[in-house]
Order: C-alpha cells, then sequence, then structure tokens
C-alpha cells in the first residue's frame, strides 16, 4: 500500500491553520507519535494538541513516568506542542505529562495513538502503521453504494461471538478463520462490528472510549485488524464500523479536561454532560474537535479499508434535550431544542467522507423523527447515505411481542411502517440493543409454546427480508439464542446440537441467500414503485399480504404473512396479472421446523379481489411467510404438462423436442 503518513520533521504551518479551521481532515499524519529520521536519527516525533497547559512532557518507563526533563516545545500561537526524540522505537510505551493552568499535573494517554496497551493497563505504544500489503484492490475497484444491490449485515461484538475453551479472545487474525467461512455460508453481505476503539471497560462494548485512533488491543496490533479487513474484502464480505462521536468517557487517562480545561467536551456542564451514560460530549462547535473527530473516521476508512461506518447515537448529538428535562439544558440562539453545532458538524463530516470516499457507507443511528437525515447537505438534509429504521424496529417488535389474541387490536403496527418506509434511505435493524438489559432474545420475545416461538422467529425474519429496506441482524438472532445477549461469554452455540435451533440456522441462510437472488426484495428499495399493497386490512385475521417489485415485471414477489398460530384453508387474493403463481419460499417447509405442507402451483381466477380483476386462493399455513411468484409462460407451459400426464405417460410430441434438441 501507499505509504499514507509522511516523514516531516514538524507540523507544517498550513496543517496548524487548517486544524484550527476545523478543516484538517487528516490531523492524524501530523499529531500523535510517528517514527521518523531528523537529521539523520531515527526516533519519534511526538506531536500534541494542549492550548492552555503549561507544561507537556513526554512520560515513558525510561524516565520512571515522569516528563518535567523530557519537555515537549510548545509551538507559537497554536496550543500546539512537538518534539522530536531520537532513539525511541516501535512498541515503547508513553503518556504526556501535562500540567494545567492551576499548576496540577497529571499523565493522559495519546488522544491520536494509534496503539495501547491492554486494559486495564493506559498507556499509548509507539506505532508505525505503514508496510501492510493490501490485497483487497479488486473489491475497492468494484465497490459501488448499495442502493440498488442487496445489503444484508451481520452485526457482531468481536469478543463475545466465539471465545476460546479458557474464555480469552480469538485475535483479528484467528477471527478471519472463523467468521468469514461463516458469513459466507449464511449469505450475509456485510459484517457491522460493535466500536473497536480502544475502552477501558469491557462491558461499556466499545461506546465510552479513550483511544480514538487506537484499534483496541485486546484483538492483536493494527495491522493484525487491516489483515482481518483485508481477508474480509478478499472473500467479496463488506466491513462496517459502529462509530461513537457523540460522547466519550471520563475515566482519567482520556480526553476529559485533558489540558486542565474542558478542551475537547463543552465547557457548560449543561450542554456535557450525558447524565444517562454518565459520559461527556464532545464541543462540536471548537474547530480543533471537528478536526480530530472528520480525522478519526476518514482514518478508519483509509488506514483500515473499512467500507462505512455506522454513526452511533446522532439523537443525543442533534438535541440539546436528549434524555434532560427543562432547565437541564440550554436552549439554541432561536430557543429551540437543536444543537445547532452539532447538526453543522455532521454535514460537514459527511461532505468531507464523500470526498474523499464517495462509495462509504455512513449510516445514522437516528431514533427520532429528524428530517432530511439521508437527505443531501446542499438539500438542507444531514448528508448520510442510510438511516436505521428505528420506527420499523419499535412497531415491529412490539407486535411480535404481543399475544395472538390481543394482535388483531394492534394490526396497525404492521401497516403504519410503510407510510414512512420511502421518506429516507432505511436499514432495518434487529440490533444488539433488543435483546439485552431485560428486553429477551428475539427468540424469547415470541408469544406461544416452544414450537410458535420457532415458527414466530421464522416470520419475523421474513416479515423483516420482505420489508422495504437494508438488512441487520445482530449475532445469535439466527440461530434463536434462548437468552438474551450476555456481553461477557460467548453466543450459546451448544445450542446447534438441538434440531430446532439447527432447523433455525438454515432457514436464516436459506432465506438470506433467497433475498441474494430475487431483486424484487431490494433493486427498489428506496422507490414507492418496489412496493404494493395486496391486502393491509385484514386485522381480524392478523395476515398481511403485499407484492414487492424489481424492475422487470416478471421479478415481482407476492408475500402472505399470517401472524396468528391459525391455518387459513381457502385464503383469497387478488392480483393485477392472472397467470400460474408458484410457491418459491415457505418459511412452513419442513426441513426449517415447519409442517411441510405440500403446495402446488395455483392458477389465477378471473374473480374479483381486492380491487384487482383477477385472484387465486391459496392455503396459508399458521405462523408463516409464504412468497409466490408468477410463473413465465414457458414455466407455466411445462406446469401445465406435467400436471395433466403421469409419470409413465409423456407425450410423444414432448420427447420429439427433447430428442431433437440433443441431437
Amino acid at each position: 500500500m501507499s505509504e499514507y503518513l509522511n516523514n516531516q520533521n514538524s507540523i507544517s504551518p498550513l496543517d496548524v491553520y487548517l486544524f484550527h479551521e476545523g478543516t484538517l481532515y487528516r490531523s492524524y499524519r501530523s499529531l500523535g507519535a510517528h517514527l521518523t529520521e531528523e537529521e539523520g536519527r531515527q526516533g519519534v516525533r511526538f506531536t500534541v494538541w494542549a492550548p492552555h497547559a503549561q507544561h507537556v512532557g513526554l512520560a515513558s518507563d525510561f524516565n520512571q513516568w515522569k516528563g518535567d526533563n523530557d519537555p515537549l516545545y510548545k509551538m507559537p500561537d497554536s496550543g500546539l506542542w512537538s518534539r522530536f526524540f531520537p532513539g525511541i522505537t516501535e512498541g515503547t510505551f508513553y503518556k504526556y505529562e501535562i500540567t494545567g493552568p492551576d499548576g496540577q499535573t497529571f499523565l493522559k494517554a495519546d488522544p491520536y495513538a494509534f496503539h495501547a496497551e491492554v486494559r486495564p493497563a493506559t498507556a499509548s505504544v509507539v506505532s508505525s502503521l505503514n508496510g501492510y500489503q493490501w490485497g483487497d484492490g479488486s473489491w475497492r475497484r468494484k465497490n459501488r453504494a448499495p442502493y440498488q444491490k442487496p445489503m444484508n449485515i451481520y452485526e457482531i461484538h468481536f469478543g463475545t461471538w466465539k471465545q476460546k475453551e479458557d474464555g480469552s479472545f480469538y485475535t483479528y487474525r484467528e477471527m478471519a478463520d472463523l467468521l468469514i467461512p461463516y458469513i459466507q455460508e449464511m449469505g450475509y453481505t456485510h459484517i457491522e462490528i460493535m466500536p473497536l476503539a480502544e475502552h477501558p471497560y469491557d462491558l461499556s462494548w466499545g461506546y465510552q472510549i479513550t483511544g480514538y485512533f487506537a484499534p483496541t488491543s485486546r484483538y492483536g496490533t493494527p495491522k493484525d485488524l487491516m489483515y482481518f479487513v483485508d481477508r474480509c474484502h478478499q472473500a467479496n464480505i463488506g466491513v462496517i464500523l459502529d462509530w461513537v462521536p457523540g460522547h466519550f468517557t471520563r475515566d482519567d487517562h482520556g480526553l476529559r479536561l485533558f489540558d486542565g480545561t474542558p478542551q475537547f467536551e463543552y465547557a457548560d456542564p449543561r450542554k456535557a454532560d450525558k447524565p444517562g451514560w454518565g459520559t461527556l460530549s464532545f464541543d462540536f462547535g471548537k474547530p480543533e474537535v471537528r478536526s480530530f473527530l472528520i480525522s478519526n473516521a476518514i482514518y478508519w476508512l483509509e488506514m483500515y479499508h473499512f467500507d462505512g461506518l455506522r454513526v452511533d447515537a446522532v439523537t443525543s448529538m442533534v438535541r440539546l434535550d436528549f434524555e434532560k428535562s427543562e432547565g437541564q439544558y440550554v436552549p439554541n440562539i432561536h430557543g429551540g431544542y437543536e444543537n445547532l453545532e452539532a447538526t453543522d458538524f455532521l454535514r460537514q463530516l459527511n461532505e468531507a467522507v464523500f470526498q474523499a470516499f464517495p462509495h462509504a457507507l455512513m449510516m445514522a443511528e437516528e431514533s427520532s423523527a429528524w428530517p432530511l437525515v439521508t437527505s443531501p447537505v446542499h438539500e438542507g438534509g444531514l448528508g448520510f447515505n442510510y438511516k436505521w429504521n428505528m420506527g420499523w424496529m419499535n412497531d415491529t417488535l412490539d407486535y411480535v411481542e404481543t399475544d395472538f389474541y390481543s394482535r388483531p387490536h394492534h394490526h396497525n403496527l404492521l401497516t403504519f411502517p410503510i407510510v414512512y418506509a420511502y421518506s429516507e434511505n432505511f436499514t432495518l435493524p434487529l440490533s444488539h440493543d433488543e435483546v439485552v438489559h431485560g428486553k429477551k432474545s428475539l427468540l424469547d420475545k415470541m408469544p406461544g409454546n416452544y414450537e410458535e416461538k420457532f415458527a414466530g422467529l421464522r416470520v419475523l425474519l421474513g416479515y423483516q427480508m420482505t420489508s422495504p429496506g437494508k438488512k441487520l441482524l445482530f449475532m445469535g438472532g439466527e440461530f434463536g439464542q434462548f437468552i438474551e445477549w450476555r456481553d461477557q461469554g460467548e453466543l450459546d452455540w451448544f445450542l446447534l446440537d438441538y434440531e430446532s435451533h439447527r432447523r433455525m440456522l438454515k432457514y436464516t441462510a436459506a432465506l438470506n441467500h433467497f433475498y441474494l437472488e430475487e431483486k424484487a426484495l431490494w433493486e427498489l428499495d428506496h422507490g414507492m414503485e418496489g412496493y404494493e399493497w395486496v391486502s393491509p386490512h385484514d386485522a381480524s385475521q392478523s395476515v398481511i399480504s403485499f407484492f414487492r417489485k424489481g424492475k422487470r415485471p416478471g421479478d415481482s414477489l407476492l408475500v402472505v404473512i399470517n401472524f396468528q398460530p391459525v391455518k387459513r384453508d381457502t385464503y383469497r387474493l387478488g392480483v393485477a396479472k392472472p397467470g400460474t403463481y408458484e410457491l418459491v419460499f415457505s418459511s412452513d417447509a419442513e426441513e426449517f421446523g415447519g409442517s411441510g405442507a405440500n403446495q402446488t402451483p395455483v392458477k389465477s381466477e378471473k374473480i374479483s379481489w381486492h380491487g384487482q380483476l383477477h385472484s387465486l386462493e391459496i392455503s396459508v399455513p399458521p405462523l408463516s411467510i409464504s412468497i409466490w411468484k408468477k410463473q413465465g409462460r414457458t414455466r407455466a407451459r411445462q406446469q401445465t404438462e406435467q400436471l395433466s400426464s403421469s409419470p409413465n405417460e409423456i407425450p410423444k410430441k414432448r420427447k420429439t423436442t427433447q430428442r431433437r434438441k440433443t441431437t
């Protein structure tokens, strides 16, 4: 790969200017610890932003962690401190010793460090990112935004997907050998990894960060992570990183009061405090903080080749009143709750990212009804290209957790999401947040007996797969993890010793591959022409039916979902086009744990129904999703001949036709 990190002697005047302007989008090339050569000597140049510090020194084990005799030099009118130290090599542990404006001295990890000690140790580690030989050129050349392509994301927590027998973690390199074949077999297009930036506390899941530029050392080195992403790309698997620009942890060695003052965070505690999480918000109006955060986003895409970022907790950034009551927040200059600095930051972020990486995925986890999240900045939007559809998730899970008797009274939870389905470019998430803290696993959310729980989960995943929008499923949901996610141990892989869970896994894989093959399920995901109700109104029987459409009429799929454990033997559906319809996918197949009732192709009748001139009558299994497809002329003719002939009485004309084709 090209060597992105230059060997300059110090940060240039232009970089200083851009850093303070908030537009130094690759500030990691200048700030931090860089192995270099100056005046013929090998060593490391350290550069750190600490504008209110009286003194900054380099502290390490070679000076007993006291930096008073190894000072950095303050650059005039910059707030930056820098110095070249000869003889320091890769792997050296270090911190900055900072004396704040009040005379207090303390140690801080490097905000721009590329590597860190394994927790609970907290020192930064000198590390070079140059030299890794990438092999994913083909992937990067052909990779494009998936607006009209399938995108089915498997969300994982790296440390608890699988663990070694002694409970220790697999490394980035070891996980490449374990996870990639599984993803390929299951038919996912992307992996989304929960935050990997260095964090001190395992049970924060990576959402409370101290080292924004340091991949967590729990699983290996920076180049080990490069290897993992590289291997994924070579296997045609995209990789998305969960990214946390909204807040940071209060740990003493981190960003809080970095130079003895609120440097990275807002000075006003009413804007800085995230009381629900015990964290601090970045000061999005400060240009140097913008340079830091936007550089960090570009860093993961450039240095580690991630395909995109899932931007965490956007709502907490754009709303001053997030999880705060009146009096706990300061309204903006117009008297509103919008954080104008945060919205400007997000627009600047997305413009910078897409200028550098036009086909990157920038996915907002935004849980309110904030408008135009995925609209371009020049149209007044925030500039993301995808948004998690939290409304769909909440409505859907509320519905499937409702007992069967009460479901007819909550039918609107199935029909209302289509009203806003095309207001943004949506991803439909069934994420980690929905299977923790007493919320139960997806399987355990389902009402009914043992078999009905599995049938209900098959319906839920089928409903997600056939609804408009890209897809995301958290690990464990694919095989029916019975208890909610435990954030310390691995998934309950032993459940695959039981037939019901094996069949559930087989169902999910079959559903994923069916999704990949059927253009109607993704080609028009973001246009209303890709969806048409057949009947949204059958609340009494808890059945919905609709068409998903591709660009070609022959790709259309008729989807029928029964949310009750009751079979509907004679269920009539209106269709616009007459012909023979064939069942192409059913969650009720015996191999998936269903009844396996055989359903032969059904020919439509000229009976008006659901506002259509034609209709067909089918049998709808209990708690099931059935997907039908109109046969083409050739397929329909072959089917008719097969039905009209016994196996021993093949018409001579057909035998002649077959013989002519083979000569």
